[in-house]
């Protein structure tokens, strides 16, 4: 039997910023028996003349991929392999995949417990047509083949510790697909994939998570208030989890650099803080999306700060030596022209290393696509004979720019006003200063990412015609070419698992000793 997995895309930039997780952890869920191959289409797009009869095709999609995933996926069935179909947008519009994908059969949930059954059932002659594959505990979560990693294709590798996210923003829809309730998996086995990527010469990891930062100071406080000692227990001991894997990640060699993605709350929490920095997690994706009350309302995202306290949030990540790539979003109804300049001015203000500024878009699963869902449900604008809430089956640059109307703006308007703040937040003098206490190869290394970064996010996503897409694809893999060199290294092949020495448990904070204000708290809570 032979498997191809693919990564669908419609953008091919010949290197990548970080791995597919996916592709390579269904990769080692593969049987050793089969014959495997793997495409990731941000790469390389894929040879429709390898499918053929008896070959299986395995696709995972996403919304914004979705398109070129069921483009693929008839190509596959078309010539006579089967098809199967997996990720967060199956799971979602499952009738959608059949219909449009070509697929023989699909996964919905994690797919990495069930997929060795889809094979089975496929050789044996009996393949279902829908799998399960539910919620998968942190212990069963399948570590990830690198041994198949394409050399000096990737800037990150990837691994990831847990799955789930405790908030409920509007925009996001990881709370509902992957679960509120954090899943944790073994520090041993995170450890270990973190040593297979530096075997082989990747030394910069993003750590994949929902949310690296699954318990709060707040969320202990919350469970003591409310006088609930079995949730403040679980709660407690998924934080001591996370202080030991980040004694364990500074234990690996010193030229790895990780990354993450965290919520606002981690800079109130600075043992939390200090933790990251001795683990080397150099940088963070953090979802600042507003800078305004008002906006932070309309996104559910009250936890967030904003004004000067914003600002002095942002600067404690800098000040423990992490770098922030801030997330930000316009087209908000609370938007106004000023919005705009006052976001970027947080930003600088903010040390932000990166920035992304995203136009407002519903994401099915998320609390905005069922609203905007609703409000247009009786009036329906139709693009190619496509109605506009399934955006994603639209050619790309047919889509438009902004899918909600805003009570004040154009939708030219806050395209040209959101590509205005990616210009001015990515002038060579400023990202010259934000580099300004990063040794020299860092320095070099920082400019080249926020020029690639730039280029591949904001030029391929809002830009206004087929032509200036080419053209930023096409400078794109110009950068991404001459910057993967700058991000790995030489092969340890001969490195250890480090051995881990558990701290003695006088030496350990314990959880929840301290008496401060009439509560209980730890004594990581106070720093």
């Amino acid at each position: 039997m032979r498997v191809h997995l693919i990564n669908p895309s419609h953008l091919s930039f010949g290197a990548a910023v970080a791995t597919p997780r996916w592709l390579y952890v269904i990769a080692a869920a593969t049987p050793a028996s089969v014959d495997l191959a793997l495409v990731d289409e941000t790469l390389e797009r894929a040879d429709f003349s390898r499918f053929g009869p008896g070959d299986v095709v395995g696709i995972g999609i996403h919304t914004l991929n979705a398109l070129r995933g069921y483009e693929v996926g008839q190509a596959a069935r078309e010539r006579g392999a089967f098809v199967v179909f997996g990720g967060v947008h199956t799971s979602l519009y499952p009738d959608e995949v059949f219909e449009r994908g070509g697929a023989h059969a699909i996964v919905k949930g994690d797919g990495e417990v069930v997929w060795p059954g889809v094979l089975a059932d496929y050789a044996d002659g009996r393949p279902g047509r829908v799998y399960e594959g539910g919620r998968v505990e942190g212990e069963q979560f399948v570590r990830a083949r690198w041994d198949l990693l394409p050399k000096g294709r990737y800037m990150f590798g990837s691994v990831q510790t847990v799955r789930g996210c405790p908030k409920h923003c509007s925009f996001c829809s990881v709370w509902r697909t992957d679960g509120q309730r954090p899943r944790t998996t073994r520090t041993d086995a995170i450890i270990e994939e973190l040593v297979q990527l530096r075997r082989i010469g990747i030394r910069f990891a993003t750590l994949a998570d929902d949310n690296f930062y699954p318990v709060t100071l707040e969320d202990l406080r919350q469970a003591e208030r409310r006088k609930d000692p079995g949730r403040l227990a679980e709660l407690t001991a998924i934080r001591e989890e996370r202080f030991e894997l980040m004694e364990r990640l500074a234990q690996l060699p010193d030229d790895m650099i990780l990354f993450t993605q965290i919520t606002m709350e981690a800079a109130e929490d600075p043992a939390y803080l200090r933790a990251m920095q001795k683990a080397r997690i150099k940088g963070a994706v953090v979802g600042i999306e507003a800078v305004t009350p008002e906006g932070l309302k309309n996104v559910m995202k009250g936890f967030n700060v904003c004004g000067d306290e914003l600002v002095k949030r942002l600067r404690a990540f800098k000040a423990h030596g992490i770098h922030v790539l801030g997330s930000f979003i316009f087209g908000l109804p609370s938007d106004r022209e000023a919005t705009f300049d006052a976001t970027v001015d947080v930003a600088l203000e903010g040390e932000v290393s990166l920035a992304q500024f995203c136009v407002l878009q519903p994401f099915p699963g998320t609390i905005d696509f069922e609203r905007w869902e609703k409000e247009l449900r009786d009036d329906v604008p139709r693009v190619d004979g496509i109605p506009l809430t399934r955006y994603w089956l639209i050619p790309q640059t047919k889509r438009p720019k902004l899918y909600t109307p805003h009570p004040v703006m154009s939708s030219a308007e806050v395209r040209d006003r959101t590509q205005g703040a990616w210009d001015r937040f990515y002038t060579l003098p400023k990202i010259w200063k934000r580099a300004d206490r990063i040794p020299w190869r860092g320095k070099l290394l920082f400019i080249f990412m926020s020029k690639l970064y730039r280029q591949m996010y904001a030029n391929t996503g809002i830009a206004t015609d087929s032509a200036r897409v080419a053209m930023a694809e096409s400078w794109s893999r110009w950068l991404a070419g001459r910057s993967v060199g700058l991000f790995t290294a030489k092969p340890m092949p001969n490195l250890e698992v480090p051995r881990y020495q558990p701290a003695r448990a006088t030496d350990r904070t314990p959880a929840l000793l301290t008496i401060e204000r009439g509560r209980r708290v730890s004594n990581r809570v106070i720093g």
